[in-house]
């Protein structure tokens, strides 16, 4: 049964790693989650979503743990073919669970909520004039996440870390990268990042660190009535 309040990620649900947050935020009763490749096996994924040489691509994480790369472009398609099923199935609400940039997705009725519309702004608005430093999955992201924090006061600074895997001496890489580059304020920007990855970050650079996907569930649990 579909509620009216659905989350909606690129990868395969349920997500373990954001799944605690999401039930501190959005009560279970209120909320269906749903996942892009849910019932897709790795070869179907790769079938239908490879990313092509030179094609934007973004990273996600499947129910046994492991990544996958994906064209930006076919899973943008296949999101606004999901979202147009959603609203066939009466949802009026829905929270895209993913930090990637989208252009074309619409909604003809329901409240679509994306991450990359709302998070930059709002990070602009806490950060006003500090360097901001951003990290993000794979190091072949930068160049694409690079455009949704044009409107910061500053140009931000970028670090990569794999938050899919065991890996704490990327994080401390990453960290040490952003205090190289001057960063005052750090945002993970992944829905794969967790808060104990923000403490490994922090640790080494003694100042704040946000994760995008908490204040994306913060923001939308203020819809929920």
């Amino acid at each position: 049964m579909i509620t009216s309040f659905v989350t909606l990620t690129v990868g395969q649900t349920p997500r373990s790693g954001i799944m605690p947050l999401l039930d501190e935020y959005l009560p279970a009763e209120q909320v269906t989650h749903t996942g892009l490749l849910d019932g897709m096996t790795r070869e179907q994924i790769e079938q239908d979503f490879s990313p092509e040489s030179g094609e934007d691509m973004l990273v996600s994480c499947l129910l046994d743990g492991s990544q996958i790369s994906l064209s930006s472009a076919r899973v943008e398609q296949a999101l606004q073919q999901k979202i147009n099923w959603l609203e066939g199935e009466g949802c009026d609400t829905i929270l895209l669970l993913g930090t990637d940039e989208f252009h074309h997705l619409r909604a003809r009725q329901a409240m679509l909520l994306e991450p990359d519309r709302i998070i930059p702004p709002l990070i602009g608005a806490i950060v006003g004039n500090n360097q901001v430093g951003i990290v993000v999955p794979a190091a072949s992201q930068i160049e694409n996440q690079a455009g949704k924090w044009l409107k910061l006061a500053k140009k931000p600074c970028f670090a990569a870390a794999n938050p899919y895997l065991d890996d704490e001496q990327g994080l401390i890489d990453a960290a040490l990268s952003l205090r190289a580059q001057g960063a005052q304020v750090v945002v993970l920007d992944c829905i794969g990042y967790q808060h104990a990855h923000c403490d490994i970050i922090q640790k080494q650079l003694d100042v704040p660190v946000m994760l995008s996907n908490t204040l994306l569930a913060k923001l939308a649990s203020e819809l929920l009535m």
